[in-house]
């Protein structure tokens, strides 16, 4: 199968859309192309550096070996600093004890002990009174490293040593990328930056705002005042659709361009409404016993802004509205019937309530419930007002990159007509079947072209 990239390019009639990049993806653990940066890296060149085109197409042989495609003879002084923005996931995050004693550790991504480091460290409770997911190790805080002007936080997620003699590519991020760019003249800490954040916290929240501010502001003036090309990736679109909302001025004063690729911009149906209701497998096969395991994740997630955010708009006109079905044991009469139930973008709350109803965790020697949060769920559907209202100021170039062709989950079942679910519960044990869409593999076209 041949995997597509399409981008809205301003060159071209108003609302236009153009498949830009074509190839034949050979690499089976890398699923989702627009999740892949190194088929990418030639396109950004393109829009960064201003090179005008009708069509583009290249296939991945042409950027085999890291023999970057730099165009034109701009030295680097001359090139608009670049700010990478990453996405859920995206981020190394950091234990850092409150104390002066003790070692910060990296809890996100780590291979050894990660199941472990992650139950005791990044395990976390909403707070109503403040909007953040608040660890539940109250001797340490969750920070982001700052290193190498914020781009060591996306570049390889698991920087252990090990991991780089093996070149284990899973955890390699936007390291592709910063290799184009810094081959191609880019000078890190003067045209080329990096932002991490806390992926547990809503896109809203003041601590990732004023962070993203921060970033602008600094890449903006070690340039010598150019304005910034903004590259953001899934979810850290709709953080930066977030601070356009409530920084437009800042927004329009530091930016020159923004692209944005695979960014969730009406929800992932599928894959959302699935980790809030029995988690998410990063890694799969035997691989999967290093990595934090499916259980865990879902504990995390259930507490979670970030992913309340991404459930699917129900103010959108989908094509055919998601939906969640469950196939169910009903008795009646005392005789047993199995009955198909279907959930929609706003009937799924009940779902989601009666599945988790019992859900909890043990920490520390106590049992900590963790049901479906209606606070945070409130939080979101504020958010989700903000993002279907959102204006890009005038001035400002917006590039919009997906990815086409790859079955795309979008509908969930769960049980079957002679293996039904008898308890709501027993969802989150339950592995999902899906239904597809046309998509990357994790966002729906449809939801990724419309911001």
């Amino acid at each position: 199968m041949k995997e597509k990239y399409s981008v809205y390019c301003p060159a071209t009639r108003a609302g236009q859309q153009l498949v830009i990049l074509t190839f034949q993806h050979h690499n089976e653990h890398h699923k989702s192309s627009c999740h892949t940066f190194l088929h990418l890296s030639a396109i950004i060149n393109i829009i960064i550096n201003k090179y005008y085109f009708s069509s583009y197409t290249a296939t991945a042989h042409t950027m085999v070996g890291r023999k970057w495609w730099c165009f034109g003879n701009q030295s680097s002084d001359d090139l608009d600093p670049v700010l990478l923005v990453t996405g859920v996931g995206g981020s190394i995050l950091n234990s850092k004890p409150k104390s002066w004693f003790g070692f910060t550790t990296r809890v996100w991504v780590r291979i050894l002990l990660a199941d472990l480091e992650f139950r005791k460290k990044v395990w976390s409770l909403y707070n109503p009174d403040t909007g953040y997911a608040e660890a539940l190790d109250d001797s340490s805080d969750i920070v982001i490293p700052q290193d190498d002007y914020g781009l060591y936080a996306i570049d390889i997620l698991d920087p252990s040593h090990w991991i780089k003699c093996l070149h284990v590519t899973d955890v390699y991020h936007f390291h592709d990328m910063i290799d184009m760019l810094v081959n191609c003249g880019y000078k890190k800490g003067t045209t080329l930056f990096g932002y991490g954040y806390d992926f547990r916290q809503s896109n809203r929240i003041d601590q990732s705002m004023d962070g993203l501010k921060e970033k602008l502001e600094t890449a903006y003036k070690a340039s010598g005042g150019r304005k910034v090309n903004l590259i953001s990736h899934s979810m850290g679109g709709l953080l930066v659709s977030c601070f356009i909302s409530l920084h437009s001025d800042v927004f329009a004063k530091y930016v020159n361009k923004w692209i944005t690729i695979a960014t969730p911009f009406q929800g992932a149906p599928g894959c959302i409404n699935d980790s809030l209701l029995t988690g998410l497998q990063f890694v799969e096969g035997l691989e999967s016993c290093l990595f934090v395991s499916r259980w865990s994740m879902h504990q995390l997630l259930v507490e979670c802004p970030s992913i309340y955010e991404m459930l699917p708009n129900p103010e959108f006109k989908w094509k055919k509205q998601p939906e969640i079905v469950v196939w169910r044991n009903d008795s009646e009469n005392g005789q047993d019937l199995v009955k198909r139930e279907t959930y929609g973008t706003s009937g799924c709350v009940d779902l989601f309530v009666e599945a988790l109803k019992d859900n909890e965790i043990e920490y520390n020697k106590k049992t900590i419930p963790l049901p479906f949060n209606h606070d945070i769920y409130k939080w979101a559907a504020t958010t989700r007002k903000m993002l279907n209202s959102v204006q890009l100021p005038a001035g400002i170039d917006f590039y919009n990159i997906y990815g086409t062709s790859l079955d795309t989950p979008f509908d969930v079942c769960y049980g079957s007509g002679t293996d039904p679910i008898n308890d709501p519960s027993e969802i989150c044990h339950t592995l999902p079947e899906y239904s597809y869409v046309d998509g990357d593999g994790t966002v729906p076209a449809e939801s990724a072209m419309v911001p």
